[in-house]
């Protein structure tokens, strides 16, 4: 009996001693100073700075000026927002899941009226927020004593100073990643950082002086910092303008160059459930707004490997039919296949075919004589045929969309277009809308002499550069 009762206790005081398993969620207490407001919010990034934040919780401030936020709830950490409900006062702080912390605000003073408790991260995040407010007011004045230099070596003086004075931001955040290791706060740190070029001159194997070198090492080292395997970093202001400025700024905008720094971007990040939703949303949506030539062919790919292959899994069945739809209009006339031939009736009451025009290059235009945009564009094309492209063995195919047979007539006529093929489709029976992916006017595709597409989406101010990069481009193949 007594060494059963000496067991139970030994596994009581076992238990007593063990440290208490750390919850999901958190547990926020403030304490505000100089406020009216009733109602707080807790809010966070995505990817974006403010104004885009989403909020998650909030809570009432009572006339102390005390509230409490808790979530039982597994949360994803980053970069988070207080927000009062005049939607103005605010200030961030870093959150993670399990952290309990308590935070006095002076709203009269941010951000230096902010203190915390048993945050050891959110204290070192908060010391940054003040060395950078005296940064900035330092960089600024010496901005202006550069501004004002009177001589060029009090120009070079001013420049050395705000050299000097920019490595001591990196410094500061490099003294909190060596010591921070693995922390939320080093690894958006790291985030930040962009690649520093060796300076002097660099030459390549045969010699000569490696022009490209500063842009090939910028880009080759940027994504360095970054860790794709920390989906908090979703949660902070920063991954969007990363990614603006490599894939619209350092990426060559062709196709194939495209599709494998896409490629490559989502195999980093492929496990990362956040990281991997926003940069194939990111992409696809950049390479859908795209004004370049041919970017249509990446989309194409991205819906055709991610989309339909269940990586888009946040996407409901409805949207995701739009992104296959898309792709499927889009597919058949992206550069580099084959156009769809078109065989429709003409302006001289005889039946054309597009396959049957014998040409180097042959324009196809779609335009509806109605269309105060085509009634710009079409006698401008008709310009730039007549003086340059006629001369390169360019003909064209041009096509009636919409309007009366008697106003397009007249319209040929006035406009002396009776060079081109000019045909329309009165029996709607040529699916060319479909084929050609035209629901709005004018649209302009250049194909070759064995009808495949190398330019679409054209207008009468770059065909004739198109061209050109093409004959460029097959002079450079046969050396």
């Amino acid at each position: 009996m007594k060494n059963s009762i000496k067991v139970l206790l030994l596994l009581l005081l076992a238990a007593l001693a063990k440290p208490s398993l750390a919850k999901d969620g958190y547990k926020i207490q403030v304490k505000f100073i100089g406020t009216t407001d009733s109602m707080v919010f807790l809010a966070h990034y995505y990817g974006k700075p403010l104004p885009t934040i989403y909020k998650t919780d909030s809570a009432k401030i009572d006339k102390k000026g005390n509230t409490f936020l808790k979530s039982d709830s597994v949360i994803l950490g980053g970069i988070y927002i207080l927000l009062l409900s005049d939607k103005k006062t605010y200030f961030e702080l870093l959150l993670n899941n399990c952290d309990d912390m308590s935070i006095t605000a002076d709203v009269r003073n941010i951000p230096d009226g902010i203190v915390y408790k048993n945050s050891d991260e959110n204290i070192k995040f908060q010391n940054y927020v003040n060395f950078l407010k005296g940064f900035g007011e330092k960089q600024q004045k010496l901005e202006e004593e550069f501004r004002n230099a009177a001589t060029p070596k009090d120009s070079i003086a001013a420049r050395e100073k705000l050299v000097t004075s920019s490595k001591e931001l990196t410094n500061y955040r490099k003294d909190i990643i060596a010591k921070n290791a693995n922390t939320l706060l080093a690894n958006i740190f790291r985030a930040l950082e962009t690649p520093i070029v060796p300076e002097g001159d660099h030459f390549l194997p045969n010699g000569s002086k490696d022009t490209l070198f500063a842009y090939n090492y910028y880009k080759n080292h940027y994504w360095d910092g970054f860790d794709f395997k920390d989906d908090r970093l979703i949660h902070t202001p920063l991954y969007d303008s990363r990614l603006d400025e490599y894939f619209n700024k350092l990426v060559t905008p062709y196709e194939d160059s495209m599709i494998k720094e896409c490629d490559w971007l989502l195999a980093q990040v492929r496990g990362q459930k956040e990281l991997f939703k926003y940069s194939l949303w990111w992409l696809t949506k950049n390479i859908e707004d795209s004004k370049i030539m041919g970017m249509d062919r990446v989309f194409v790919y991205l819906v055709e490997n991610y989309f339909m292959k269940g990586d888009a899994y946040w996407l409901s069945n409805e949207d995701l039919n739009k992104y296959y739809d898309r792709a499927m209009k889009i597919a058949p006339n992206v550069i580099g296949r084959v156009a769809a031939d078109i065989k429709m009736k003409g302006a001289d009451g005889k039946d054309h075919s597009l396959y049957e025009i014998k040409a180097k290059y042959t324009l196809v235009i779609f335009w509806d004589p109605t269309c105060g945009h085509c009634q710009k564009e079409v006698p401008a094309l008709d310009s730039v045929y007549k003086a340059q492209l006629k001369a390169k063995g360019v003909k064209v195919f041009s096509v009636r969309t919409e309007g009366e047979e008697k106003q397009w007539k007249e319209f040929i006529e006035k406009n002396k277009l009776n060079e081109w093929t000019n045909v329309y489709d009165p029996e709607h029976s040529s699916n060319y809308r479909s084929m050609y992916d035209v629901y709005s006017t004018p649209v302009i595709y250049l194909l070759d002499e064995k009808k495949i597409i190398r330019g679409k989406r054209l207008d009468h101010s770059n065909v004739m550069e198109v061209i050109q990069m093409i004959e460029r481009k097959e002079k450079s193949n046969k050396k």
